[in-house]
């Protein structure tokens, strides 16, 4: 990676913590190190000096700008006012910023749900903060335009391709989900531009999922990657980034821990889908609803049509018949 990087705009003080903890592997050694300083106690970073960073780190004051830099900052006061505001607000939801600790044979249930609900929520909180809306307003856009959008992913992330795949579908959306490498490569090769391919992939490193993006990208359709750091070959390769956030614990590695994050994204990208189709959603929503109430049991306490999107008429719903309780027959 090339040791001189240009200056971005400022970010938004939120996830800040995430972004270093996420992209500090692929960050030049010198680099490198100031951020593993950050990590290992961001409250004190937060007070530090420059002075102070660049002796812990072993670099100099200039590293420590050029650190700042890459991340959105004018300098070392605005990163430490973001690192602040972060630590701050985690002290007061009671969040523990050492998340990744180790979960122990005999630690009980609670100390090990506290850990894996907290490292989701920080995920989801990050992902939240550092997340591109106007990327995100493009990407929903391109994909209500487009004649055909398909989904790739492979293990966890297959899980979710399939999921938005399914969500999209439901509204009406000509989506599909792939994941496995043939056929996702064969169906990229008939893209065209005004198509819609997404890639998932929270490492940024799957060499299936970079070339299936590379592939519809080079028969000009629009491309996107779901990845976890913008410094990735899968970055290189798509039009629009959208980075998540992920926090590891034991026996959930940062690609697997990375799946609440991922969900979040593609939630916001198929509500997006229906808010700019509100009708034909609605009218979708309501036909596949209608088309598999026969395969559903009668609930008495809500009705499934309670749950569905509603068109904003002011008129009364009508009235509707519940069907009769069969539970008693054999």
């Amino acid at each position: 990676m090339p040791e001189e990087i240009g200056e971005t705009p400022a970010p938004s003080v939120g996830g800040i913590i995430g972004r270093i903890r996420a992209e500090s592997p692929k960050l030049p050694d010198a680099l490198q190190r100031i951020a593993e300083s950050i990590l290992s106690d961001p409250a004190s970073a937060a007070l530090a000096t420059i002075i102070d960073l660049a002796e812990r780190s072993g670099t100099s004051t200039a590293t420590v700008t050029r650190f700042c830099r890459m991340f959105g900052f004018r300098g070392y006061a605005a990163l430490r006012v973001a690192l602040a505001t972060e630590t701050g607000r985690a002290e007061q939801a009671r969040w523990d910023l050492d998340i990744g600790r180790e979960i122990l044979p005999a630690d009980p249930l609670d100390r090990v749900l506290s850990m894996v609900a907290s490292a989701d929520s920080r995920a989801i909180q990050e992902t939240a903060a550092q997340l591109d809306v106007r990327t995100l307003d493009q990407v929903i856009s391109a994909i209500v335009q487009a004649r055909r959008v398909e989904v790739f992913g492979i293990a966890s992330s297959a899980n979710a391709a399939q999921e938005l795949a399914l969500r999209l579908q439901r509204i009406g959306v000509l989506c599909w989900a792939r994941s496995e490498v043939h056929t996702a490569l064969t169906n990229a090769a008939i893209l065209r531009p005004g198509d819609v391919a997404i890639g998932l992939s929270h490492s940024g490193l799957t060499r299936e999922v970079i070339e299936v993006i590379a592939e519809a990208g080079g028969h000009g359709a629009t491309t996107v990657a779901v990845i976890g750091s913008p410094r990735t070959p899968l970055a290189e390769v798509a039009d629009h980034l959208l980075i998540t956030a992920s926090h590891e614990t034991t026996f959930r590695p940062e690609a697997l821990a990375a799946l609440h994050a991922q969900l979040l994204v593609l939630d916001l990208i198929y509500i997006g889908v229906a808010q700019r189709t509100y009708d034909a959603s609605v009218a979708a929503f309501e036909e596949t609803a209608r088309a598999v109430t026969g395969h559903r049991l009668p609930d008495k306490a809500s009705s499934s049509a309670s749950r569905r999107p509603r068109r904003p008429t002011g008129k009364r719903p009508k009235t509707t018949v519940e069907a009769p309780d069969r539970t008693e027959e054999t």
